[in-house]
């Protein structure tokens, strides 16, 4: 029994939806992947904000129609498509389609969207090497607190120097009334 018009409206406003919080949309052919693969790829890709679809490619083309933005995915619109929705951790979705793939060896990456660009497989493992988001913050935090150690040895190190002087201004000063005392 097929669909009903208002069942397919609401897929088609489910999928609208979920692309206008997403960064990056991916396509891959997911022909010959098992329930509990899918599930599987489902399961890896939930903690970095990513949704996996799997719907008809006409429906999915009317989801897109009209949005600027996810245009560029007609082109990757053909056979079984599943779509990877990655909504937070562009790096993060990526690198767990790439370890499901691994282990998998079943799907096929067509290609992405992101930002009305189309993406091709090489420019996706590309956005895949840049670092996470947690990477990133890591870093960051690291780089802020070698400048403030920096800072505070810095500041530290103003009055050190000015005590150090004064030490060898009163010892100078100091030999030097011993030696007119002596003479």
């Amino acid at each position: 029994m097929g669909r009903t018009i208002e069942n397919k409206q609401e897929i088609v406003a489910d999928l609208k939806a979920s692309l206008n919080e997403s960064q990056l949309a991916l396509v891959i052919n997911y022909q010959g992947l098992s329930v509990a693969e899918i599930t599987d790829l489902r399961r890896r890709l939930r903690p970095t904000g990513t949704v996996c679809k799997v719907t008809k490619n006409t429906l999915m083309g009317i989801a897109i129609s009209g949005q600027d933005n996810w245009l560029a995915m007609e082109e990757l619109l053909q056979g079984s498509s599943a779509f990877l929705l990655v909504k937070e951790d562009i790096s993060g979705a990526i690198k767990a389609y790439q370890d499901f793939q691994k282990a998998s060896k079943k799907t096929e990456l067509r290609g992405g969207v992101m930002e009305g660009r189309l993406l091709k497989e090489a420019d996706v493992k590309a956005l895949g090497d840049l670092p996470s988001k947690e990477q990133l913050m890591a870093q960051i935090a690291g780089a802020i607190n070698a400048l403030a150690t920096k800072v505070a040895v810095g500041i530290n190190e103003v009055p050190s120097s000015l005590a150090r002087g004064i030490q060898a201004y009163a010892d100078k000063d100091g030999s030097a009334a011993t030696e007119t005392d002596a003479a």
